[in-house]
């Protein structure tokens, strides 16, 4: 009896062959764009961008727990959706955590990136209201700064979705830090002096 070779058997393997290969190649593309997208910090996922001032910002809030930092009200799913309020000096330590060249960016930082996207109110003839809608959450420039309010030195909280504070590396006076602050009410962000170490803001991080 004459055997009947099976002629579709390298068909098989040559398809097989292909999906496989093209399978590895979309793993591959999606671990490419998590590691340029997603980095990886102890305790947290961040996510980065390289804004018009030329340097790279993270665009979420920071969520690394260190010590002086919490959450809105103590409620857990506030860091989740908010990320942690930091007093200044804990948030110059969490921004380090995230690895080499992170930092938590000066006043002139924050000036300089602000001004490319109109400016704040201080300076911009709109009073700082195009920079506050592209810098939001959902505005053009991808930033997504949220209103995750604050806590006080006695550990009270307040402004959550009202306003957005966050931290700078500069001081305005021994006691106190320049912050930004992102004003629902007036749909502005504004440049400010005066906010004491001990309280608890926001924070983004920043390198070359």
């Amino acid at each position: 009896m004459t055997r009947v070779k099976d002629k579709t058997r390298p068909i098989r393997v040559l398809v097989a062959l292909i999906a496989l290969s093209m399978a590895f190649w979309s793993v591959s593309a999606s671990l490419e764009r998590l590691s340029a997208q997603e980095k990886k910090a102890p305790g947290t996922m961040y996510s980065s961008k390289g804004m018009a001032d030329g340097k790279e910002w993270t665009t979420r809030n920071l969520d690394v727990n260190t010590v002086q930092s919490y959450c809105y009200e103590d409620a857990e799913p506030n860091c989740r959706q908010y990320g942690r309020l930091y007093s200044w000096e804990s948030a110059q330590q969490a921004c380090q955590s995230l690895g080499v060249g992170w930092r938590l960016p000066t006043d002139d930082e924050w000036w300089q990136m602000a001004k490319r996207y109109g400016g704040v109110s201080e300076d911009s003839d709109d009073k700082g209201k195009v920079a506050y809608k592209a810098l939001l959450a959902g505005g053009s420039s991808g930033f997504g700064a949220l209103l995750g309010g604050g806590r006080s030195d006695d550990g009270q909280y307040a402004r959550l979705e009202a306003h957005g504070f966050y931290w700078t590396a500069s001081e305005s006076d021994p006691a106190s830090g320049w912050f930004y602050n992102f004003g629902r009410g007036g749909q502005a962000l504004h440049r400010q002096s005066g906010g004491e170490k001990q309280r608890a803001f926001s924070v983004r991080c920043v390198r070359k």
